[in-house]
């Protein structure tokens, strides 16, 4: 099967192909790089020729309200340019609980895709997953000022890059869900909890204070980012991953 994958030489994209192209797919990696350009829409034409799949897994340069023009019009792109090469499935991944968190732009302009790609003409599956674990390094320095880290308690369900990789493959190698499939990390955290773990486990002598108005989260209030009882559970363990990685 030729599987075109959007975003193909990023953290997930790259993972995917890899892990396609080991199973026997042919998987082509469009990204600015290879030529592909979804906003213009150049290169789009000759990299989903022949495919049967398109995964896309482009993201937003911006997590603001820029984001909502970037979704609108790569997605607009995308499936006009697969439907053109008679391709018979289209994936997106994007967020458990992106429906659910309006205070987010970006969050709103990944429900904007996912709207999209509903209303588009070809066979469509989503995939829901948490945050992942490679972002917490991240989202640490993101709301540090000196040795000083706020965060707030908000509740998330992280989870590792492979694990989503994986609900990727199956997903698109698979027919259409004509649906969500919601993926998530085994267990769930207060977000502050989880950054000092994280800096006891990298012994990082930084301090975690909890502050409700830091940071991307701040807009989290409740069970928003948790998955369901439909969600597949991943195997990985934060504690695991991270010692792993020292």
């Amino acid at each position: 099967m030729k599987i075109t994958v959007i975003g193909g030489t990023g953290l997930i994209g790259s993972q995917v192909v890899r892990k396609l192209t080991a199973a026997g797919h042919e998987a082509l990696p469009a990204s600015p790089s290879t030529g592909v350009d979804v906003l213009s829409g150049e290169g789009l034409e000759g990299a989903l020729s022949g495919a049967d799949v398109v995964v896309n897994l482009a993201n937003s340069p911006t997590f603001d309200a820029a984001s909502l023009d970037f979704f609108r019009t790569s997605m607009t792109n995308v499936l006009a340019a697969g439907a053109d090469a008679g391709v018979r499935h289209q994936v997106v991944l994007s967020i458990v609980g992106v429906d659910q968190v309006p205070g987010l732009d970006y969050y709103r302009a990944k429900a904007l895709q996912e709207d999209l790609l509903r209303q588009g003409p070809t066979p469509w599956s989503i995939v829901r997953a948490t945050q992942f674990f490679e972002f917490m390094d991240a989202t640490l320095d993101m709301t540090s000022d000196g040795d000083i880290v706020r965060l707030p308690a908000a509740r998330i369900q992280p989870m590792a890059s492979v694990d989503v990789v994986d609900a990727v493959v199956e997903v698109a190698t698979g027919a259409p869900l004509l649906g969500i499939r919601n993926v998530a990390g085994p267990d769930v955290f207060l977000l502050d909890e989880l950054g000092k773990l994280t800096l006891e486990l990298e012994h990082d002598s930084r301090t975690v204070v909890t502050d409700a108005d830091a940071g991307l989260f701040a807009a989290i209030s409740g069970d928003e980012l948790i998955a369901g009882p439909d969600a597949r559970l991943a195997p990985t363990h934060y504690a695991d991953w991270v010692r792993e990685r020292h």
